[in-house]
C-alpha cells in the first residue's frame, strides 16, 4: 500500500508515509488501520512524509468527502491537532496543498507544509534531524 504509519505514543505522534501513486481508496484504507490502531489517540501531532509521491488521484469531489469524514471525527473530539506536511517535490506540494486546503475552516487542524525532514521535525519538537533517525532513536 502506497501509505503506511508508524505510531510513537511515548511522543503523541504519528509519523504518515506517503510513496508511489497515492489513491483515496488507499488513504481511507490507512486511516480505517490508523484509527483502529491500539496506540492511536485522538489529537496525535502528524509528521506526514509526501516525499515519495510520484502521483496522486485528483478527485476533488470525492477527496473533499473522504476529509469531511475525517474532519468530523477530530472535531468530536474536541482537540486540536498539528499536521507538518514534509513536501520537497512539486507533485509533493500539490497533493499536500490539497490537504492543507481542505483543513483551512477547522480550528480543530493546524496544517503546516515543509520542505524539508529536518524543518518539519523541528515544527513537531523533535531533536532528530531526519525520519530514519526518529525511527532508530524510538526503537531504542
Amino acid at each position: 500500500m502506497p501509505v503506511e504509519f508508524t505510531i510513537f505514543p511515548r511522543r503523541g505522534l504519528v509519523v504518515v508515509r506517503f510513496f508511489g501513486f497515492v489513491a483515496i481508496d488507499d488513504i481511507l484504507e490507512a486511516t480505517r488501520a490508523y484509527i483502529s490502531h491500539p496506540d492511536y489517540v485522538a489529537g496525535q501531532k502528524q509528521l506526514v512524509d509526501m516525499a515519495g509521491v510520484s502521483g496522486f488521484e485528483n478527485d476533488p469531489v470525492r477527496f473533499m468527502q473522504m476529509q469531511a469524514g475525517k474532519a468530523k471525527r477530530l472535531a468530536a473530539s474536541g482537540l486540536q491537532s498539528i499536521v507538518v506536511y514534509i513536501a520537497p517535490t512539486e507533485i509533493s506540494r500539490e497533493c499536500s496543498a490539497m490537504f492543507v486546503r481542505s483543513w483551512k475552516k477547522l480550528e480543530t487542524v493546524v496544517p503546516l507544509v515543509q520542505d524539508t525532514e529536518a524543518q518539519a521535525l523541528a515544527l513537531m519538537g523533535q531533536p532528530e534531524e531526519s525520519i530514519a533517525e526518529l525511527m532508530n532513536a524510538s526503537a531504542e
